[in-house]
């Protein structure tokens, strides 16, 4: 029997392996592949600590720090995934799709999410090389520049505030005719003059030749396209979260978010706990998924112990 059940090899669950390898938890880490969302950027520059890396090297870095103390203590399962978690006899059990199982006193589900993507002609040949899915990943690449923003909501609004930081102009393409996020970060958007919006228009194509160098945007009501020289398009139209195998285990939110409590990460159920983008944290950052699951492992140590 294992002491704990880690999902997941992003920050978060790169995080819980070394925390619990450093605690003597008898672990078991699954993951379909190390390093999570930012492996695709070219440059990540808010990973603190590092002045700036290129995800695949971030990747690398999770799996030398985890190999350097997982010992006999933490087996990492890569290359498969969790597609059951259920409670066995007061424990938990999760079942992988290459029909393993893996059964654990706690578990902590830091499977991450996938963000939506763009299904528009170029918009997969230009990803990464101007169309991004990571702001703070990409953003400051694109200081002096304009850009565009793909997504009305409070991701698509706080996207646009941080590009307005360092990029020449931003141009946010809203399918609806009146913006629904925070009025405050709307107010302060709006009456910033080096932004703009495009409402009841949605994006039809990408331009570009090596990279972006325009989007098409397409009138909902005329059909009429205009074509926005922008050298950089970042999409903000929600994300999926990877909980599927924790639907009617754990309390979900109304888009399959663990629902967790943010003093110690704990979730609806005793014994799991969950961390990063899988859960309902308000701010999805690499930093603070590694320090949600550090948080979580605390309050798993105590726990076991109590157990």
């Amino acid at each position: 029997m294992n002491d704990l059940i880690i999902i997941g090899g992003g920050p978060a669950g790169i995080a819980a392996g070394v925390y619990a390898a450093r605690k003597r938890l008898k672990s078991v880490l699954i993951a379909e592949e190390i390093g999570g969302q930012s492996t695709v950027s070219e440059g990540v520059e808010n990973w603190i600590g590092t002045i700036k890396i290129p995800g695949a090297d971030m990747a690398k870095a999770f799996r030398a720090h985890l190999d350097a103390y997982k010992g006999d203590i933490v087996e990492v399962m890569e290359g498969d995934r969790v597609e059951k978690l259920e409670k066995d006899n007061g424990a938990f059990k999760v079942t992988t799709r290459d029909g393993k199982t893996v059964e654990g006193r706690a578990v902590l589900i830091a499977s991450g999410a996938a963000r939506k993507k763009l299904y528009i002609p170029g918009a997969d040949l230009f990803e990464n090389k101007g169309v991004t899915y990571c702001a703070s990943c990409d953003g400051p690449v694109f200081a002096d520049q304009d850009v565009a923003v793909v997504g009305g909501g409070n991701a698509g609004l706080e996207t646009a505030a941080q590009l307005l930081a360092y990029c020449k102009s931003v141009t946010l393409i809203h399918r609806h005719e009146e913006l629904k996020g925070d009025k405050i970060t709307v107010e302060r958007l709006i009456a910033n003059p080096h932004f703009k919006v495009i409402y009841k228009s949605e994006p039809s194509e990408v331009l570009g030749e090596k990279f972006v160098s325009g989007l098409v945007v397409k009138h909902r009501d005329t059909g009429e396209e205009t074509a926005l020289p922008v050298t950089g398009v970042f999409v903000e139209i929600g994300v999926i979260p990877n909980t599927s195998f924790a639907d009617g285990v754990v309390e979900l939110d109304e888009v399959k978010r663990v629902v967790t409590d943010p003093k110690n990460q704990h979730t609806s159920v005793a014994g799991i706990w969950a961390a990063g983008d899988c859960t309902d944290e308000l701010y999805h950052q690499n930093n603070i998924a590694a320090g949600d699951a550090v948080k979580a492992l605390e309050d798993i140590y105590q726990w076991l112990m109590a157990h």
